[in-house]
């Protein structure tokens, strides 16, 4: 087959600007042919090279005492947990995919980001993740494709990780207009290892052979960095060649082959053939290793004949690794391979020379300098919009909404409603290490082996951050490292997942600086170094771009199994006490939203010095065993704070409150996001001892009632009074997805 000629066409569809070409022929001192081009569209498109983002992400902090793998030095970072061992983790998106095959884009997603964690010689233990959707409701067309698009999406999560054996154990689900034809599919996984298990992911040893390990290479997922690198159309259905198609059997015996092989000492290096495929892994290790790679094609397994070597180097096909094994040691190599009934092929070895040269049957189809395509693509700094600052909102024209109404109507939102229909899917008990299941603050992991309870969470609230980036930025890495706290942890580090639209466009570019300044910010207060994570840009759909959504991953450490804390009340007659103050802040809230359907108004504000002490004083009186049930405030206020205590309860247990004289509205009393607040709840001889610590610690507190056996939650304030059935809320929170799905929770 004849390759194409190169018109400036053919140079735009492949994404690369006039100056980009320009630059590719100095590199190489001449033309590219076809197929050189293509491996330069993938790894200068944002999805590979940051070109748009990287100078902002230089801002994160990302060392520290307990960094043993900083960020963008391999697949995952590192990070030490004592005793000599460390955790593996990343968050890593899959959103365009996703938006196009739900299943395969959201099931190779996972598949993905388990591989950078055994990439790195850590065993993956468990998953979470974060995902967005426009609204389920109604019987709109667009409501029924996001119906669609969020069925399957999760039953895709649901597949890979229950086939693999890894559980999904957390996460978190939100839905808004903005996401409607652009769904956010963002995954973490964490693994474990013990230091001297790290693996590295560089092309060393010059005269060292190269093997490709894994399942037979095909056209699916040709391209779909570049893929990734656009904003999506109604013309982005053509592009279903771009979504890979996953098998996590075969991935299960490369993780268990790949850890074998890592534990023989048989490996120099080794690295994932994720975007980009067989060219990323190629030309990276080549340049971590400050050498060169060559391959030859026509050795690469294939499950289709007539692959071209453009297809063959930007095939995205799951489930593959290139290993850089020691010189010597091929027989065990291709023993163990063999063992776990893997295809595998010796398709090259270590140069000296730097370049990434590939070859087909001996012809030289492509001769890259490795550096210059791995890690010098073009940067970029976008121009950014001027900054403007949010008014704050004017309370007098927000009209009082009937409150009992309104706590129902918060309930039943789908992004505060129980996400059980979502977590009853995943096998979140395989490994029988889940000591806290999902739908509490934070999920909880015994690590048997290396004798650690780990906890983590993911938070977002977007549309703080559509209103202010930077504050709705910080608030996102706080909540984060509150939820832990809830749960008895210590914050140890971040992953992050950079969800934004068009860059071109100078209000997005705003959003996204802006969003990194403040997790960068918030990330120095809580001492939480980012690990890694992605960027994930061109999340846009006709209607627009999404509502700004920087993810946060934030990974905790419990010092002991009696400090594992969760939300739901545990026993009548405990006391409820409210730790922080009462707060006013209704901008950017979901009651504003979800009532008066208005997304207006500044978010609250953070203040670290408040919530660092919450946070501290919180972890103390847990270890001091005063506390029974935690849980933070966010999303819908007090009000759902206190109802999903209730609910989440197995024995069904309500509450009566009191909040006396507050001179605050109903609606603002009950359904403020002000920050820095936690809902706990104290067996009655522990109570002194509680409201002595928090005095001493200066942290705001406030006895609000009483943990009862009656059904009902009850609310008093300022002379008024409110009662509410646990089976109508019940209702409204525990069944409002699955009837909307189509099935009762």
């Amino acid at each position: 087959m004849t390759d194409p000629a190169i018109t400036p066409e053919l140079i735009a569809k492949h994404g690369i600007t006039d100056e980009e070409y320009d630059r590719i022929k100095t590199i190489l001192g001449r033309e590219p042919n076809f197929t050189e081009l293509g491996v330069f569209s993938v790894m200068w498109s944002e999805h590979c090279s940051y070109k748009n983002s990287k100078p902002e992400l230089r801002k994160f902090p990302t060392t520290g005492p307990t960094v043993l793998v900083k960020a963008g030095e391999e697949n995952a970072g590192v990070i030490d947990v004592g005793d000599g061992w460390g955790v593996a983790f990343k968050m890593e998106s899959h959103n365009h995919p996703s938006a196009i095959e739900p299943f395969q884009g959201a099931a190779t997603g996972v598949g993905g980001i388990i591989r950078d964690i055994f990439t790195m010689g850590a065993r993956p233990v468990f998953s979470l993740n974060s995902l967005r959707f426009g609204d389920i409701r109604g019987d709109s067309e667009e409501a029924k494709t996001t119906r669609r698009l969020f069925a399957g999406v999760v039953s895709g999560i649901a597949h890979y990780g229950n086939c693999i054996g890894v559980p999904t154990i957390g996460g978190e689900v939100h839905f808004d207009d903005s996401y409607a034809g652009n769904p956010l599919v963002n995954v973490f996984c964490l693994g474990i290892l013990k230091h001297e298990e790290i693996a590295r992911g560089g092309a060393v040893g010059v005269g060292n052979p190269v093997f490709y390990v894994g399942a037979e290479t095909g056209r699916d997922g040709l391209a779909g960095a570049a893929f990734a690198s656009r904003d999506l159309t109604e013309e982005s259905k053509q592009d279903r060649p771009a979504v890979q198609v996953g098998d996590p059997f075969r991935e299960k015996l490369l993780l268990e082959a790949c850890l074998e092989l890592l534990a023989s000492g048989c490996v120099a290096g080794i690295q994932d053939m994720g975007a980009a495929g067989l060219t990323c892994s190629t030309c990276e290790t080549a340049s971590r290793g400050g050498t060169g790679v060559e391959i030859d094609l026509a050795l690469v397994p294939k499950r289709e004949t007539g692959m071209t070597p453009y297809e063959t180097l930007l095939s995205e096909s799951q489930e593959r690794m290139l290993v850089i094994v020691n010189k010597g040691e091929e027989a065990k190599v291709k023993e163990i391979f063999e063992k776990w009934d893997l295809p595998y092929a010796h398709i090259g070895e270590v140069k000296d020379d730097g370049f990434m040269r590939v070859k087909e049957n001996g012809r030289t189809v492509v001769e890259i300098p490795a550096r210059a395509l791995a890690d010098e693509a073009p940067i970029y700094v976008r121009d950014a919009a001027e900054k403007k600052e949010t008014p704050a909102l004017d309370l007098a024209s927000v009209q009082q909404a009937d409150v009992a109404k309104s706590l129902v109507d918060l309930l039943s939102h789908p992004t505060i409603a129980s996400k059980q229909w979502v977590w009853r899917q995943y096998d979140h008990m395989v490994r029988l290490g889940a000591t806290v299941l999902p739908g509490s603050d934070a999920a909880v992991f015994v690590v048997r082996e290396a004798n650690k309870i780990l906890a983590a969470t993911s938070d977002c609230n977007a549309l703080y951050v559509r209103q202010d980036p930077r504050e709705g930025a910080r608030i996102a890495v706080a909540e984060a490292a509150r939820n832990l706290a809830c749960s008895g942890a210590v914050p140890l580090a971040v992953t992050d997942n950079l969800n934004f639209g068009n860059p071109h466009k100078p209000e997005n570019f705003l959003q996204l600086r802006e969003s990194v300044e403040g997790l960068a910010e918030a990330c120095r207060e809580f001492n939480t170094p980012v690990t890694g994570g992605n960027v994930s840009l061109y999340n846009e759909s006709p209607a627009g771009s999404i509502d700004p959504t920087p993810t946060v991953g934030m990974v905790g450490l419990i010092e002991d199994a009696s400090h594992i804390t969760t939300q739901p009340y545990k026993a009548a007659g405990d006391v409820i006490v409210l730790l922080g103050d009462l707060g006013s802040e209704l901008g950017a809230s979901h009651y504003l939203k979800v009532v008066h359907g208005r997304k207006e108004g500044a978010p609250p504000k953070l203040d670290y010095t408040s919530e660092k002490a919450l946070h501290d004083t919180l972890r103390s009186a847990i270890k001091a065993g005063h506390i029974q049930s935690a849980h933070d405030c966010s999303e819908g206020g007090l009000a759902v704070t206190l109802a999903e205590s209730s609910l989440s309860s197995k024995e069904g247990l309500g509450s009566s409150i009191d909040f006396g004289t507050t001179g605050l509205r109903p609606d603002v009393l009950l359904f403020n996001e002000s920050q820095s607040r936690v809902v706990v709840s104290v067996k009655p001889e522990n109570l002194d001892a509680l409201l002595a610590l928090v005095k001493k610690d200066g942290v705001p507190a406030q006895r609000l009632g009483t943990v009862t056996t009656e059904s009902s939650l009850q609310i008093a304030a300022d002379g008024q009074s409110y009662t509410w059935a646990l089976s109508d809320l019940q209702h409204a929170w525990g069944g409002t997805i699955g009837r909307l799905m189509g099935s009762e929770a």
